[in-house]
């Protein structure tokens, strides 16, 4: 007869471990995407408007650095998902 703990699936012992540490993380990284987002509007709003004057042609920069702060929130993602346990700039080096 089996016991009731033989039916839980095996716990992976490279899985990620929850601990409070990470769920505070976790929380520090959604107050910095919340403001990724803002910045990212600022910058898609200036690059219309600088598109509107010149005729449809954007500003490189602005477009390196929305596409930069995309990246960045796209890794600070996965480490909320528990996808990676890769903290996002500035615990690790941009990789640009």
């Amino acid at each position: 007869m089996q016991s009731q703990d033989d039916n839980l699936p095996d716990q992976d012992a490279t899985a990620p471990e929850l601990s409070w540490m990470r769920v505070l993380w976790v929380l520090i990284i959604a107050v910095m995407i919340s403001m990724a987002n803002t910045l990212l509007f600022a910058v898609a709003v200036l690059q219309i408007i600088i598109m509107l004057a010149s005729k449809g042609r954007p500003n490189d920069e602005l477009a390196r650095f929305g596409a930069l702060i995309g990246d960045w929130v796209a890794s600070a993602a996965r480490f909320q998902a528990a996808a990676s346990d890769e903290k996002p700039w500035p615990w690790t080096p941009i990789d640009r």
